[in-house]
């Protein structure tokens, strides 16, 4: 039997939204991927505890809007016991020596990505698949990860080799773009909370 291909997307989830779904979608669809895992963080060590909602509260929601039986939403970061990206990935392709891991991210985190720990050895370890979000394209692809890696990037076209390219390989797919962001959501929220004191 072939190896299952595995997208991974990470993040707070807070809250997880349409938008998670359609990158999901689309993560699927694209790579020719057998499922995707959600990983919900317990908490992202870049982002602030506050205004973080528990843990629990976003599985439970994460789970509420996947809607597709090939999207796992999973708490596997707290059940390894890791906080930094680059720890749980090494920790699944341990135990799961057999899955062809494909990480899966919005355009904003290639911008973002050289904040992030050992972020070059991540990208030593799987191919990335970078889907386009509103308003991040031109960071993205202007990035220095963009810069650093322009050799290792694969044609939109190739997309469905991702999975068993050997890293560092990486993708950046334009599609139509879903306008759902967890910030504007939280500023929603607050702001309804705020009208009804």
């Amino acid at each position: 039997m072939r190896k299952r291909r595995i997208g991974l997307l990470g993040g707070s989830f807070n809250p997880a939204h349409a938008g998670h779904r359609h990158i999901s979608r689309l993560a699927l669809r694209c790579l020719g991927l057998d499922e995707l895992w959600w990983l919900v963080s317990p908490q992202n060590p870049l982002k602030p505890q506050a205004g973080m909602a528990p843990l629990e509260e976003r599985l439970a929601k994460a789970r509420a809007v996947a809607q597709d039986r090939r999207i796992k939403v999973t708490d596997l970061e707290r059940r390894l016991g890791t906080r930094y990206t680059v720890d749980t990935v090494a920790q699944l392709k341990r135990h799961y020596p057999r899955a062809r891991f494909v990480w899966v991210a919005g355009a904003d985190i290639l911008a973002q990505l050289p904040r992030w720990r050992r972020w070059t050895d991540l990208m030593e370890m799987l191919p990335l698949a970078v889907f386009d979000r509103p308003a991040y394209a031109h960071a993205a692809l202007a990035s220095k990860v963009a810069g650093r890696y322009r050799h290792a990037r694969l044609k939109a076209a190739d997309a469905r080799r991702l999975a068993t390219a050997k890293p560092p390989a990486w993708v950046f797919i334009a599609s139509r773009l879903h306008p759902a962001s967890a910030t504007a959501i939280r500023k929603a929220t607050d702001e309804t909370k705020e009208s009804d004191r």
